[in-house]
């Protein structure tokens, strides 16, 4: 596959990823959404979908990385390193895109969460103002969930092994059930694999962090929040942003270095 295929490919695919899974995010969390309120199993399920649809839309271009991770695992598995800049520069691009998209489509619905007193803070409205001005005293606004994670318990240590923990296990699956015939990223079957998995890395290991298992879900929506028009949107929780960075860095490393091991 040509760097032009890979970086449109990646672009794309990520895209779709987070525009679904953020959106997933928008829908159970916003003002005057549909979907408000519908809990962790819907957050939960509509990651896994949005993995399973990314994923089938960018494989014949890509092979589908959509994760830096995932491209870093694959890199140490085949020690080839060349073209691991060209996937990151779309993973990145297309999580910022999707990230933009969720804002327009969910535009009316930013605008109502974000000017609701009971949700910003203003009269009558003591006990969910205090827990807003908590969090943005975190550097966490009221929103940024729907772009990127953050922990429910701020332990450094703990947070970063939790990311760590989730990655191998999403990694290890992609490198041992996942892989296309020519070993360059996820196959027919694959696809519907990994998102299971996604699933399954929610509800078991989601809670503690968010579970972002990708450098490039987390990151690339956390600039666009920083960056979007939107009234009284708080932080952007930066000193917590490193964690799902060089969390799953760590963890896709760690998990093609157990592949490399036990299964090559």
């Amino acid at each position: 596959m040509s760097s032009s295929d890979i970086f449109i490919g990646e672009t794309i695919g990520t895209a779709i990823l987070i525009l679904l899974g953020g959106g997933v995010c928008a829908a159970v969390t916003l003002k005057a959404s549909k979907a408000r309120n519908a809990g962790w199993l819907a957050i939960t399920f509509g990651w896994g979908f949005a993995v399973l649809t990314a994923v089938y839309t960018s494989a014949p271009l890509s092979g589908a990385h959509l994760n830096p991770a995932v491209t870093v695992a694959l890199a140490i598995k085949d020690n080839d390193w060349s073209n691991v800049p060209t996937y990151f520069a779309g993973q990145f691009l297309g999580a910022m895109i999707g990230a933009a998209l969720v804002w327009v489509a969910y535009y009316g619905q930013f605008h109502a969460h974000l000017t609701d007193k009971e949700i910003v803070g203003g009269p009558g409205a003591q006990a969910t103002a205090a827990k807003a001005v908590e969090a943005q005293e975190k550097g966490a606004g009221p929103v940024l969930g729907i772009f990127s994670t953050g922990p429910e318990i701020r332990n450094a240590v703990q947070n970063l092994l939790t990311e760590i923990i989730g990655t191998i296990v999403l990694v290890l699956a992609v490198l041992t059930q996942g892989l296309n015939d020519s070993g360059k990223g996820l196959g027919t079957l694959g696809a519907l694999i990994t998102a299971l998995v996604v699933v399954s890395i929610g509800l078991s290991l989601g809670g503690p962090t968010g579970y972002a298992i990708n450098p490039a879900r987390d990151l690339g929506p956390r600039i666009v929040h920083a960056l979007l028009p939107l009234p009284n949107k708080g932080g952007s929780d930066w000193g917590y942003a490193w964690i799902p960075v060089v969390g799953p860095l760590i963890g896709g490393a760690i998990a093609a270095g157990i592949y490399n091991v036990a299964f090559a």
